[in-house]
């Protein structure tokens, strides 16, 4: 039995539990941050001195948790990728005989759009959310101590928070295609060559305008209700939701159609 586990089959099922395992602690405080403690930490007020416990307290175990869990989910998704025989082969054959491209086929095109989601999520964590977290949570300590309030930590917070709401935006659609491969009913489709360009031109350019707006690269940067910017403000977390669910709509609707023979 032992023997098997370490064969490269067992490593494979192995890496993709703990996969399963670490997903589940970050999503799952991915979705703590953006639907309980942000709406909660704002009815403490900007200056209160409970938010401000709150924050070095409960946020910062949190974070800790946060972040490495996201970096694990990576790191053990590139390991199934690696370990699992004959996952990104070159080409496939159909049931004719025929050769097919890996990238042709539809399970693969969906797996394919999951990791890139995931790996931009996992970059906004360590990149954008923990780099400005670290901001506040700096001032959150000093302020506790009696000393000055930092006059960036608000602004670091608000691209943290922009960050965050735009992962938990990304996350429906990640966790549709990352099931997409093994579970959907149409995931062994050949895709057109046509059909395939199309796909990959609109679902390239939904994920880096979503994502230059995270960063607060478009016109209206990180002002609240502004642009695109509206996805992430609005009463209590109803934008964020109609965001996530709008985006898995799109991407649907978009491997209904193209993601066919």
């Amino acid at each position: 039995m032992l023997a098997s586990f370490f064969s490269r089959d067992g490593l494979a099922f192995g890496f993709r539990w703990l996969h399963i395992l670490v997903g589940i602690m970050w999503i799952g405080l991915l979705y703590y941050f953006n639907f309980v403690q942000v709406p909660a930490f704002a009815a403490f007020g900007d200056e209160g001195r409970a938010r401000n416990i709150a924050i070095d307290k409960v946020a910062r175990k949190a974070l800790w948790w946060f972040r490495w869990a996201a970096i694990s989910t990576f790191v053990t998704g590139i390991l199934i990728t690696g370990i699992t025989k004959d996952y990104f082969a070159a080409v496939f054959t159909d049931a004719n005989g025929a050769e097919v491209s890996w990238g042709k086929i539809s399970g693969n095109i969906g797996i394919s759009t999951g990791i890139l989601l995931g790996t931009i999520m996992m970059l906004n964590v360590w990149g954008v959310i923990w780099r400005n977290q670290k901001v506040v949570l700096a001032n959150a300590a000093n302020v506790l101590a009696g000393g000055e309030a930092d006059p960036n930590a608000p602004a670091a917070g608000r691209k943290a928070l922009m960050a965050s709401r735009q992962n938990a935006i990304f996350s429906v659609t990640m966790l549709f295609f990352m099931v997409y491969k093994s579970h959907s009913p149409g995931n062994g489709e050949i895709v057109s060559g046509s059909n395939l360009g199309i796909y990959w031109a609109v679902a390239l350019l939904l994920i880096i305008v979503l994502e230059l707006n995270a960063l607060g690269l478009l016109p209206w940067k990180t002002a609240p209700n502004k642009g695109l910017n509206a996805l992430y403000d609005g009463p209590g977390v109803r934008n964020p939701l109609i965001g996530a669910f709008g985006l898995w709509v799109v991407f649907l609707i978009l491997s209904e159609l193209l993601l066919k023979a």
